[in-house]
């Protein structure tokens, strides 16, 4: 055998493997990958390949999903969940879950790219978690873990140079992002934060790019998923037949009660025992008493996605939840730099025209309100849909919104 073809017969097989491997992500095909049980399934999975990815969240939100944004308080899937109640009292409405713990504003505003379209004239919701707003917001670890190729070729495709908003964006990928296999997107990014619009080599790059991340979207991202929906169907199980917000506020504090016996916080038996806080508590009295979220550059990440959303015309019903008022107290956390926080992100949102808000920062003493340090519990979730419900099954108010670009200011983030 000649060498021509031994090195043919070694080499031959690769190059027709990379060749067929190109042809599928760069063909134009639409793969039929959805239906409706893997759009439940996903609305409620809180998978990272979903929140990267854009073709399924499009596919739901064209079927009738909500979004719901925020972060890890929607993992607590006990029977008062936004997606308990919805799917037990046959809603208008199925929310669909954006967001998993470490989530915050930057990696959002990315994730909105892809589901522009769906958010156009839409409506949805967002939980504004105080503990996202710490001085330097994100962390540069937590955001490359949640960082999307796809959601952000996209935004770069449409990024303008001269906008305010999208160099400020710009700026802070590059503070954040690693370089390590993003050089071509981080040069892009260079030139937007400089003011200077990307060449047409540069789109043709980012284009075809897209078009692979794209199609590895849609054969991907349902794979691996976890299927929650079993846990909501249990859930559900535990209502009462027909709707009615007071019972189900009892229902909730029965819950509570059962669930929070171990321990005088109020917090959750389980959340008590998985992180030991028996033996830990004597050492974290008056552990919290620096913490601050008054002072954050996480207030102008989310004026990002207040961009975005203005952008779209889309009606937000925001939730500001608070914290376990009893817990605060004994670690020190202070009630004023608290009232602060709620003050300064009310203060954002009302004074642009967002003035859909479930402002719960007062309601941390409440029993059961809240489940363990941080995330709304059994009365909290009840609470939420006393806003929740009217809102995406009710006609609401046009809003108009009016944009101020000094929330992008340092000044303001140190206010």
């Amino acid at each position: 055998m000649g060498l021509k073809k031994k090195l043919f017969m070694i080499i031959g097989p690769v190059v027709l493997a990379v060749a067929l491997l190109l042809a599928i992500l760069l063909a134009p095909v639409n793969y039929n990958f959805s239906s409706a049980k893997t759009e439940e399934k996903a609305a409620v999975s809180q998978s990272t390949l979903i929140l990267k990815g854009s073709a399924i969240r499009q596919k739901a939100l064209d079927d009738g999903y909500v979004a719901f944004i925020g972060s890890s308080e929607f993992s607590r899937m006990d029977s008062m969940h936004p997606s308990v109640l919805a799917k037990k009292y046959n809603r208008s409405y199925r929310p669909f879950l954006m967001g998993t713990g470490g989530t915050q504003s930057l990696n959002h505003y990315f994730y909105l790219q892809g589901i522009k379209n769906q958010l156009r004239n839409k409506k949805a919701v967002m939980v504004v978690s105080p503990q996202w707003f710490v001085p330097n917001g994100v962390r540069k670890q937590v955001f490359n873990n949640f960082y999307s190729p796809l959601q952000t070729t996209e935004w770069l495709l449409s990024a303008n140079a001269n906008s305010q908003s999208d160099r400020y964006a710009a700026n802070r990928f590059i503070t954040l992002m690693s370089g390590e296999g993003n050089e071509s997107v981080l040069n892009a990014m260079h030139k937007i934060a400089e003011g200077q619009s990307l060449s047409e080599a540069d789109a043709t790059m980012l284009r075809l790019k897209l078009t692979i991340l794209s199609h590895e979207d849609q054969l991907f991202s349902a794979f691996p998923m976890a299927d929650r929906t079993q846990t909501i169907d249990r859930q559900t199980k535990n209502l009462p037949a027909k709707y009615d917000l007071n019972k189900l506020n009892i229902l909730a504090g029965k819950y509570g009660a059962k669930w929070t016996t171990n321990n005088d916080f109020a917090i959750k038996n389980s959340y008590w025992d998985k992180n030991k806080l028996n033996k830990k508590i004597d050492k974290l009295a008056g552990t919290q008493t620096k913490l601050n979220y008054d002072h954050s550059v996480e207030f102008s990440d989310f004026q990002l996605i207040l961009n975005q959303f203005a952008k779209e015309h889309t009606d937000v019903l925001f939730i500001i939840p608070p914290v376990n008022q009893r817990w605060a107290s004994y670690t020190g956390l202070s009630s004023k730099m608290l009232a602060n926080f709620d003050g300064k992100v009310t203060k954002q949102l009302k004074s642009q025209g967002f003035n859909k808000i479930a402002d719960f920062s007062k309601d941390g003493n409440e029993e059961y309100f809240m489940e363990d340090t941080i995330h709304l519990g059994w009365k909290g979730w009840v609470a939420v849909d006393s806003y929740v419900n009217p809102f995406l099954t009710q006609k609401q108010v046009k809003p108009k919104y009016h944009l101020n670009n000094y929330y992008y200011s340092e000044d303001w983030q140190q206010e």
